[in-house]
């Protein structure tokens, strides 16, 4: 077995796990039980963690959780409105504040 990811919560390790599950990859999440402990157990001791069940699809694993980080940042990322300059998430297709329409800039 060989860890792959230190998850920042619960949900997130279950996010990578289920990418991984989907691409065939085996896998675990361990510490899932360990949150209650914070405060009493070190911070860095009770992230969950997704392990690979065989260490051969470690490489593969880690390809999937770097598509998963690119596309977590491609989602924070945010436009500003043409009207009122409102920010918004890129991925709203119109002002959350004034309804106008959020064109993305062009990709270069």
């Amino acid at each position: 077995m060989r860890r792959v990811y230190r998850a920042a919560n619960l949900q997130e390790a279950y996010l990578i796990l289920h990418r991984l599950q989907h691409a065939g990859i085996p896998a675990r999440i361990f510490n899932e039980h360990l949150a209650g402990g914070l405060g009493d157990l070190p911070f860095t001791h009770v992230y969950p963690e997704i392990w690979v069940e065989d260490a051969r699809d470690a490489e593969r694993a880690l390809s999937a959780v770097r598509e998963y980080e690119a596309a977590a940042r491609a989602a924070a990322d945010t436009l500003n409105c043409p009207r009122c300059g409102e920010e918004n998430p890129r991925t709203f297709e119109l002002c959350w504040q004034c309804a106008a329409p959020l064109e993305p800039p062009p990709e270069g």
